[in-house]
C-alpha cells in the first residue's frame, strides 16, 4: 500500500533526513520518498496510515494523509 502525507514543517535536507530516520527502522515500511518542494512524504508498506502519521509527527513534523 502506498500512502502520501502532507508534512508542512519540512524545510531542508536535515528535515528530510530526520523523517527518513524516524521511518527507517519500521519493519512494515518498504520504501520512503520525500519531496521537499511539495512537502510530501510517500510511504510504501503494510502499515496503517495513522501509525505512519504518528511516527512522522513524533519526530517533530506534523503529518496528515494527503
Amino acid at each position: 500500500m502506498t500512502t502520501v502525507f502532507n508534512v508542512e514543517k519540512m524545510m531542508c535536507g536535515g528535515c528530510e533526513a530526520n523523517v527518513k530516520k524516524a521511518l527507517a527502522n519500521v519493519a512494515e515500511i518498504d520504501a520512503v520518498e520525500v519531496d521537499l518542494a511539495a512537502k510530501t512524504v510517500t510511504v510504501e508498506g503494510d502499515i496503517d496510515a495513522d501509525d505512519i502519521a504518528k511516527i512522522i509527527s513524533d519526530a517533530g513534523y506534523p503529518a496528515t494523509p494527503a
